[in-house]
């Protein structure tokens, strides 16, 4: 099951451990668990202080539990943890084994504290990028209080629970049986949640942080960028975000970063935080912006107020909120997102293999989507609204070579059906002769472009009819003092490399207009502060 490399690399990675672990496999005939089997054999030889049984009784089959030996402390699995979850099979095996996690020590007392039972369930899929955060955040709060329980369910594996369940997105969290959220989560997010508290002490905390010199909102490519360009230049730095790598946490391949032939979003983000933690930046994780309060006068503090009631000040502010993926906004959209809407062809593909689906959108991310799940489903129906497919022609001599897929082109999607619970077809309108369709299917991937996120920003900032931020050529707002950078603005190409030089360029700039500043108007704000 591992290779030699891998074997090595683990043998290292388990010489952390502190404490002796017991894996506990439960298993039956098929072949899932003797693959499962060959895992765990593999794994058990790499450590004195790992040891391994095969008689567990759990009532899912494969699966199996790392166990604290003498203690409740478990982390379970319903599955063979490989793809972009053999980190969280890792990772559970040293904190089960009581190698210290990286979460702040601040969230780690806070989910000690928490009350009350809680027995989660996540249901991911191996080739998820989104799932490995959500299942490593509950295996740690599993490990840190004894009242916390998780197990990961692949789905493709138990396809009779996702059925029952009507799981058609991942990752999709229980609590104690009842639906708790789905998509990306992080360890505080969660926490937050179950700590009613939470959001009134972060509040408190935020509130009292003194006034920026730099205050970044947002936390993608531009984002990590202007905070490093910030603080090297040795000013008071933070960055505000909703979620950390913001869109590059939804991307899975990434071959156009120079000089980096092939990396995931993930990965990519991960290096982003790690890289802006070098610096003296004040990150303030999960953070919504809901509005920008503009300095009275030139110089003067601006105030971005947060979803939590906070109020963060600072002289300049640059704005990289970026971009989310476009809605089709057609009747039965909303109503089945998430029972089998879907935008992220990586994560929930699985969730419907020899099933009917569609992809919405021609350009290159709906065909490499038609191309990626025509390889799991059934059948894909690709529909574009042009007359024609937009997407790079390689991409499309690709796509029309594949017999389970069917090309519509200027079809109008007009509503997505479904009985209730979940989506059962697609109405569209071919635009050449106004004739309505409809198709018969199970799930719909949209991939029609983004959005920019700039909803609470109007009536402050200039934006473009398609409210975007207006920026010049020194990622200078209509706001004396306001900044933007990346997806979220005017710059045409929405590409990962062109974010971080427009982050880069909108700090330099901001820089150049603190430092332009009278003297005694800095002083003064200094003095105020």
């Amino acid at each position: 099951m591992l290779d030699a490399d891998l074997k090595s690399q683990l043998q290292a990675y388990l010489e952390k451990v502190v404490h002796p672990i017991e894996l506990v496999a439960s298993l039956d005939g098929g072949q899932s668990s003797q693959e499962l089997k060959e895992l765990l054999e593999d794994i058990a030889p790499l450590s004195d202080k790992v040891s391994l049984r095969l008689d567990g009784t759990d009532a899912r089959k494969p699966s199996f539990a790392i166990n604290r030996t003498g203690t409740d402390v478990t982390v379970r699995f319903a599955g063979i943890p490989m793809g972009h979850e053999f980190t969280s099979l890792v990772l559970a095996l040293l904190q089960v084994g009581g190698h210290p996690s990286k979460a702040s020590q601040e969230v780690i007392e806070q989910v000690r504290n928490l009350d009350g039972e809680y027995r989660f369930e996540t249901f991911m899929s191996l080739s998820c990028h989104s799932c490995p955060d959500t299942v490593q955040a509950l295996n740690l709060m599993s490990v840190l209080n004894p009242n916390i329980s998780h197990v990961a369910i692949d789905g493709a594996l138990f396809q009779d629970e996702v059925n029952e369940r009507q799981v058609m997105a991942v990752p999709t969290v229980y609590l104690n049986g009842e639906f708790f959220d789905t998509g990306r989560m992080e360890i505080e997010q969660i926490a937050a949640r179950l700590d009613t508290n939470a959001h009134a002490r972060d509040a408190e905390r935020l509130n009292r942080k003194a006034p920026f010199d730099v205050l970044v909102v947002g936390g993608g490519p531009a984002g990590a960028a202007a905070a490093i360009y910030a603080a090297r230049k040795g000013i008071r730095t933070g960055v505000a975000a909703e979620r950390f790598g913001g869109q590059v946490l939804d991307t899975m391949a990434i071959e156009n970063f120079i000089s980096v032939p092939y990396t995931e979003g993930p990965k990519l983000a991960a290096s982003l935080e790690q890289h802006v933690h070098e610096y003296d930046v004040d990150v303030m994780n999960l953070q919504r912006a809901e509005q920008l309060i503009p300095a009275t006068t030139e110089g003067g503090l601006h105030e971005v107020r947060l979803a939590n009631g906070a109020v963060l000040k600072s002289k300049t502010v640059i704005l990289s909120t970026g971009a989310r993926w476009r809605n089709m906004n057609v009747p039965g959209e909303q109503e089945y997102r998430n029972k089998g809407v879907t935008y992220c062809p990586h994560c929930d593909g699985p969730l419907f293999k020899g099933k009917r689906v569609a992809v919405i959108g021609g350009g290159n991310s709906g065909v490499e989507a038609a191309i990626d799940l025509a390889g799991i489903v059934g059948h894909v129906t690709l529909l574009e609204f042009d007359g024609k497919l937009r997407a790079d022609e390689v991409l499309q001599r690709k796509l029309r070579s594949l017999p389970n897929v069917n090309i519509i082109v200027s079809a109008q999607t007009t509503e997505v059906t479904g009985d209730g619970q979940k989506v059962t077809g697609l109405n569209y309108t071919d635009r050449s002769t106004g004739q309505p369709h409809s198709v018969a299917l199970e799930g719909v991937f949209v991939q029609i472009g983004l959005l920019p996120n700039t909803d609470w920003l109007k009536g402050t900032i200039k934006l473009s009819p398609r409210h975007e931020i207006e920026v010049d050529v020194r990622g200078e707002t209509s706001v004396p003092g306001v900044f933007a950078a990346g997806d979220v603005t005017t710059v045409p190409y929405k590409q990962i490399v062109i974010a971080m030089g427009e982050g880069s360029k909108a700090s330099l700039s901001a820089f150049d207009y603190l430092i332009r500043l009278p003297v005694e108007e800095t002083e003064q704000e200094t003095v105020a502060a």
